[in-house]
């Protein structure tokens, strides 16, 4: 019977453990990964015509996004890198404080 019990509360330890913690690798690509397809959703907008507001806010905010096929391109680049960059640098920040 404490054997179940006690295997109960590793798991408990363990989950506890698991839930503070981030993969700051796994979340940064997450990241990455939804800056390009948002980048990639602008330039197609923007080839369109549509959301023109948002494809001109997104020309001023990134030095290599325009709303062509090589603009978004080096638009999705530059958003990945970022994105992958600040979402890192957020869960390295959270696992040491957590700690």
């Amino acid at each position: 019977m404490s054997t179940t019990t006690s295997n109960t509360a590793n798991r408990t330890d363990q989950a506890e453990d698991a839930v503070r913690e981030l993969n700051a690798i796994a979340l940064g690509a997450s990241g990455a990964i939804v800056a390009a397809a948002v980048m990639l959703l602008l330039g197609v907008f923007g080839a369109v015509g549509v959301y023109e507001g948002a494809v001109a806010m997104m020309e001023q905010w990134h030095l290599f996004f325009e709303p062509t096929v090589v603009g978004t391109v080096a638009g999705m680049v530059e958003a990945t890198v970022i994105s992958f960059v600040l979402v890192y640098a957020f869960a390295w920040l959270y696992n040491a404080l957590a700690r």
